[in-house]
């Protein structure tokens, strides 16, 4: 027989006095919160198959909303069943839903089952609720910089490192990967390391720069100056300081006649931690005709950016260079380098169909920046080999080329037929005639509220999920179906919600974001820099630091499997050994969406292809947030976040017998501490009085068996929580 299940969430969010006596994670919402226009839909669930389906919650029939300061009930009604009470498969798991989207004033809550005497976790309503959130998924790029020094202020503390890939025959002498002649010498230092390998792929920034440039034009107002980057305060949005590293080391990666390199790596994958330590010679691939219409079409959509905010001289040098690359590639088509076994961790050949694509998107990026008629010509007579045309289908795969087909809809000089067949395809796929679009919202297919068909749960489903979420408010930023526009609004939150832990996990699908306001985010991924077995930057909790905040990694994917070489042959006991190090289950043998673990192990476990981050992941979701983001709102420096999380220290972690407690910036001197286990039963309370000369309390925890532990910390006018481990 099941039991229920209660879980107590971290006590990092529970800061006041009015919360609920237990916090289950049953009871799902935006860890984050909701903005007060938004729909605002709480998943109640009950597993039924996957790892945890020996749990068991049935809601009761009156649910409230109570503020999470005062516990005043500020809403009320019933939870509704799901599709009948069936199971959904891709979950495995009977869901009811609780509507309460008609409060929409300003604070702090809780959803409240009042049956059961449990809630939710704390979450806001308020106009800036996404930014901190949108910030730290920026901030990751920065994080992801090659060749600049990470350092305080912009690199919160725990997470500086040194200049990387600068010494001998790395970037900045860099040679031909067949040639290490010092006549091959390039300079290509600078750009973003791809995803959990340091390497630095042309090809694969196609669909990352395309997001973040169309992400500054289709809101701007959203995009500050403040994002703690070393160019923040420059008067340049720090979105488009961002994507300028990213352009400068593409400017870098062209050559004299055009021509566009197409990667910078090693021969065989093997990362250091941190990335400075990584002292591997480093190489680059030669130049081919899908880099060179990749880089074209980039620099054409960003010189179009840099113009509109007056960045001319910048904007015409991105120009030329597109010029010049779309020029190279069309003189010499089919000019390839598949670089597997040579260099890097992942093929960058793209196949021809893409390749097309990439020449298509560089024709009418360049069409929209110099009117000239040559590239319009390219576009009217190939818009219909584009898949989106051949087959009346949109879908998220496709999301870079809609993407492009979609902004020569919108010029106001293009062939007002081909736009006008442009947008009818799209409206019509994405209103009636392709079940995965409108129709699934409409039907409330998805027990979760972000639905993907079984065959799109792949190899970094959360970059598809932001996608289709995308594809949503494509629909509104062009005006293609205004009768429906709040529904593609409330269909793309839905995928916003899906991150931020409205999903089978009850997990926020950012790392380490505890500390702005998800109770359950990611605690490890796969990483060069954020290794298995590091003692700073592994699982949080675990490690020093754990990994840096805002990393997505790649989500959910049911054919995840281990090495074929386990568990027996690969190659020592000690590697068979690997095999069975973690349980696998998850994300083996699991419902779809349960196909996930916060693992970082690397062969023969192969954890990137369920937690691997990559920039083109974050890219995308940048772009989805920014549209639920407010304008004006105050973003917390991460000095201040910094000085926050140090006002008390706790060490060492683990502990043994005794943790001590350093009131480094707290106020007072007289202090209680509270104790709690992870079931939220208080199981010692310390009150304290400290001398003026000594800041420091030792707590004995000699008594408590090893686990998991929170500290309440209740001083003369705050209170800070703390987690500790003893082992």
């Amino acid at each position: 027989m099941k039991k229920i299940a209660l879980v107590l969430l971290t006590f990092f969010s529970l800061v006041g006095y009015a919360t609920p006596p237990l916090v289950t994670d049953f009871i799902k919402v935006d860890q984050f919160g909701y903005r007060p226009v938004d729909q605002k839909i709480c998943v109640i669930t009950d597993p039924q198959t996957g790892y945890n389906s020996t749990l068991s919650f049935t809601p009761g029939n009156n649910y409230e909303v109570r503020d999470w300061n005062t516990d005043i009930i500020v809403f009320s009604g019933n939870p509704v069943i799901w599709n009948s009470g069936n199971t959904q498969i891709q979950s495995g798991d009977k869901t009811w839903w609780f509507d309460f989207s008609p409060l929409t004033s300003i604070g702090s809550y809780y959803v409240f089952d009042v049956t059961n005497n449990v809630g939710s976790g704390r979450f806001e309503i308020d106009n800036c609720v996404y930014n901190q959130a949108l910030k730290q998924s920026v901030r990751m790029f920065y994080y992801q910089r090659c060749g600049i020094a990470k350092s305080v202020p912009y690199a919160q503390t725990g997470w500086t490192d040194p200049i990387c890939h600068s010494g001998n025959l790395q970037d900045i002498d860099c040679r031909l990967y067949n040639n290490l002649n010092i006549s091959t010498s390039k300079n290509l230092s600078g750009g973003w390391h791809d995803a959990g390998d340091y390497n630095k792929y042309v090809n694969f920034t196609f669909s990352t720069m395309i997001d973040l440039l169309l992400s500054y034009q289709e809101n701007p107002t959203v995009w500050t100056d403040n994002f703690d980057i070393p160019e923040s305060g420059n008067g340049i949005p720090d979105l488009l300081d961002e994507t300028k590293y990213e352009l400068d080391w593409l400017l870098k990666m062209q050559n004299s006649n055009g021509s566009v390199l197409s990667i910078v790596g090693v021969a065989n994958f093997a990362a250091g931690s941190p990335p400075s330590s990584d002292n591997n010679q480093r190489v680059y691939g030669p130049g081919t005709t899908s880099a060179s219409f990749c880089a074209s079409a980039i620099f054409a959509l960003a010189s179009i950016q840099y113009n509109s905010i007056g960045q001319t001289a910048y904007a015409t040098t991105l120009q030329t260079a597109a010029v010049n690359a779309y020029n190279w590639a069309t003189a010499n088509p089919g000019i390839t380098f598949y670089n597997a076994g040579l260099i890097g961790a992942g093929e960058q050949e793209t196949s021809t169909y893409e390749s097309f694509t990439r020449q298509f998107a560089s024709a009418v990026f360049l069409f929209a920046l110099t009117n000239n008629s040559t590239y319009k010509t390219y576009v009217d007579a190939n818009y219909n080999q584009v898949d989106m045309m051949l087959w009346s289908y949109a879908y998220p795969f496709e999301g870079p080329q809609q993407d492009v087909l979609l902004y020569y809809a919108s010029l106001t000089n293009a062939t007002t037929a081909i736009a006008n067949s442009i947008k009818n395809v799209y409206s019509n796929s994405m209103s009636t005639n392709n079940a995965d679009n409108l129709p699934n919202f409409l039907n409330s297919t998805d027990a979760y509220r972000a639905y993907l068909s079984n065959n799109n749960y792949t190899w970094n489903s959360n970059q598809t999920k932001s996608k289709q979420g995308n594809m949503f408010l494509a629909m509104n930023v062009y005006n293609l179906n205004s009768v429906n526009a709040t529904n593609y609004l409330n269909a793309a939150s839905g995928f916003v919600h899906y991150f931020h832990g409205v999903n089978p996990n009850y997990k926020t699908y950012l790392s380490n974001m505890n500390g702005y306001g998800a109770e359950n985010s990611v605690t490890t991924f796969y990483h060069g820099w954020f290794e298995d077995g590091s003692a700073l930057w592994d699982e949080v909790g675990i490690s020093t630091y754990g990994p840096a905040p805002g990393f997505i990694p790649g989500g959910p994917n049911p054919s995840y499997d281990w090495d074929a070489c386990c568990p027996t042959n690969c190659g020592s006991p000690q590697n068979n050994a690997l095999c069975t190090s973690i349980s696998i289950s998850p994300p083996k043998n699991q419902p779809i969406q349960k196909s996930y673990l916060d693992f970082n192990n690397g062969w023969p476990l192969n954890s990137w292809t369920v937690t691997e981050a990559g920039i083109y992941t974050n890219a995308t979701y940048v772009r989805m947030l920014s549209k639920f983001c407010g304008t004006g709102c105050v973003l917390t420096s991460n000095e201040n976040l910094a000085q926050q999380e140090n006002k008390v220290i706790v060490f060492p972690s683990p502990a043994k017998d005794f943790v001590n407690i350093g009131f480094v910036e707290m106020n007072g001197n007289n202090f209680s501490i509270e104790v709690y286990d992870v079931t939220g039963k208080l199981i010692q309370t310390e009150n304290i009085s400290l001398q003026i000369n000594s800041r420091i309390f030792s707590l004995n925890i000699s008594t408590l068996g090893d686990g998991v532990y929170f500290l309440k910390i209740v001083g003369r006018d705050e209170t800070i929580s703390k987690k500790i481990i003893k082992m």
